[in-house]
């Protein structure tokens, strides 16, 4: 924790401040330059943390800690953010630790990539390392670590997301996790799912997966007019048909309706009062004007609960 804190990159760096820093090793109770650790003392003691039955009681640790805060801080948990780093390792050569490891359900370090791409969908940056990969989930506002888990290099950070957030609620009060941000990594229908069944409002960047040159939007059937579209993004349409040049307009958003399934949208005419050619024809003399329910089911990854 200390070589942390002091932001050093390698555990002697922290050592040998230990040995001329008088005041600090007091501090954390080592009382003379003797008593500092040796480097191979600590390289011993670090696999030993990751065995049976000290890794499950470091994960028990954190988690109480977790707990306390929860309580002692009333918004903590509410809005939150998950990622994934690189963690340098390397390979553990001892056969019989290699098996002790993959049956206690560790992770065996392997070479990592990960590549950033531009707008257009260049690779702009390749970060490479070999270890494993640490996926976090933290309280944006506190900045404190509310879950973990660490996977080897090839676990996609969408395959992580329910089980972090499923720690997390472990950790916190019932119902506290209102929502979840995370890069377009986690734009995945079945992190969607696992958000919407807990009651998260997902804020994750969408993933650009229509043609760029082909379809830019795709028409809401069923019992919604066929005026009405939505993009990529999520984001509700109506056209003004009856203009000289029809005109596209955001609907309002006016709630989720969980026992329907649906995204309820209102008349952005009505709701804004603005003139519209289309308005008499859509709203058909209601003073509520057009009210638009779109089934989630059509797009869960782009029509979630409370879309912003």
């Amino acid at each position: 924790m200390l070589a942390i804190i002091l932001r050093h990159n390698t555990s002697e760096a922290c050592l040998e401040e230990l040995r001329r820093n008088a005041p600090l090793r007091l501090l954390i109770g080592i009382e003379s330059e003797d008593a500092v650790p040796n480097g191979w003392n600590i390289t011993r003691f670090l696999p030993v943390l990751g065995q049976a039955p000290y890794l499950t009681l470091l994960r028990d640790i954190f988690n109480a800690m977790v707990q306390r805060l929860g309580v002692c801080v009333p918004d903590l948990g509410q809005h939150t953010a998950g990622d994934s780093t690189g963690l340098c390792g390397r390979r553990e050569p001892n056969a019989t630790r290699v098996k002790s490891e993959i049956d206690g359900g560790l992770p065996q370090a392997s070479g990592g990539r990960k590549e950033y791409k531009d707008d257009d969908g260049k690779v702009s940056k390749v970060v490479e390392w070999f270890g494993c990969k640490l996926h976090l989930l933290v309280d944006v506002k506190h900045e404190v670590v509310l879950s973990y888990h660490i996977t080897d290099t090839k676990a996609g950070d969408n395959e992580c997301v329910g089980t972090l957030v499923e720690q997390a609620q472990a950790n916190l009060p019932e119902d506290r996790i209102e929502t979840l941000a995370y890069d377009k990594a986690a734009d995945d229908v079945k992190v969607h799912e696992t958000l919407h069944e807990a009651g998260i409002k997902p804020l994750i960047q969408n993933r650009a997966c229509w043609p760029k040159d082909g379809e830019q939007e795709k028409v809401i059937g069923g019992r919604v007019p066929l005026h009405v579209v939505h993009d990529e993004a999520g984001t509700v349409y109506c056209y003004d048909t009856l203009s000289k040049v029809p005109v596209r307009r955001a609907m309002s958003y006016a709630g989720h309706e969980s026992s329907r399934g649906t995204l309820k949208y209102r008349c952005p005419a009505k709701v804004d009062g603005f003139r519209c050619a289309s308005a008499k024809k859509c709203n058909a003399g209601k003073s509520y004007g057009l009210t638009v329910r779109v089934p989630q089911e059509i797009d869960p990854a782009s029509l979630p609960v409370d879309p912003v």
